[in-house]
């Protein structure tokens, strides 16, 4: 009797051991990277300290959209700019950020033998050719603008933007501070310098007093290049035939 309740108290046992034992789990690595990955925040990330581009120069070649045969634009006309800017991260999304600030942006058209009459009592914004008679040798027109640039960026790496890709679009508004010709040199129909001086004529009337350009940006850490295009015209309306600045150029960007 004590021999049967010994094989059935073994007998038990081992059928409960059998209903509680579990076997091992395995992870695989892919579920590893899953459990452990965890969304980037704001909150996570030590932004406080970090570059991301609130100071900007830009160095471009400039042209227009809409020239006429008269204005007879040559060699490489360029442009200068530079910002100050404020970086706002997005807290739902640190990739993301506004940027804001306050500059100045310059833009050097020259001309070929032309005249472009800036001062003069005109209706209309005159290009004269000079070609066959007395001209200067170096001839451009120069356009300065108080500039607020605003932009949407993105950057792959939010911790460490100075060795990280970065993207943005924008816009900037100007207000025209000043519009002049400058000349050097007068030379004969023969292209012979006859004397050896500079000149200058200053006036804005025929120009629209602010604009609105639209750009784009690539950056690798302090270096990239960009795109702007004017979305207002040049000219008044009655100055001339809408002309359209545009500048494609280099970028350094810091701090």
């Amino acid at each position: 009797m004590a021999l049967f309740i010994f094989l059935g108290h073994a007998v038990f046992a081992q059928a409960d051991t059998t209903k509680t034992t579990k076997p091992p789990v395995t992870y695989y690595s892919h579920q590893k990277d899953t459990i452990a990955k965890k969304k980037v925040t704001y909150t996570s990330l030590n932004l406080e300290n970090r570059a991301n581009d609130h100071f900007l120069i830009e160095f471009s070649y400039d042209n227009w959209i809409g020239k006429t045969d008269s204005m007879r634009t040559t060699g490489f006309s360029r442009g200068f700019a530079f910002y100050f800017m404020y970086d706002f991260p997005f807290k739902t999304d640190p990739h993301f950020s506004v940027g804001a600030g306050i500059g100045i942006g310059v833009s050097n058209i020259f001309f070929d033998k032309t005249n472009v009459l800036v001062a003069a009592p005109n209706q209309t914004l005159a290009f004269t050719d000079v070609s066959n008679t007395f001209h200067f040798k170096k001839y451009k027109l120069v356009t300065t603008y108080l500039e607020l640039p605003l932009e949407l960026r993105y950057v792959f790496n939010p911790e460490n933007t100075n060795k990280s890709w970065k993207i943005a679009l924008g816009i900037k508004a100007g207000v025209l501070l000043s519009a002049y010709t400058k000349a050097k040199n007068l030379e004969n129909a023969n292209d012979v310098v006859v004397q050896e001086y500079i000149t200058k004529n200053s006036s804005k009337q025929f120009f629209n007093s602010g604009r609105i350009l639209g750009t784009f940006r690539v950056n690798y850490g302090f270096i990239g290049v960009f795109g702007q295009v004017a979305l207002t015209p040049l000219l008044t309306n009655t100055a001339g035939p809408q002309i359209n600045p545009y500048s494609i150029g280099i970028l350094l960007s810091g701090l």
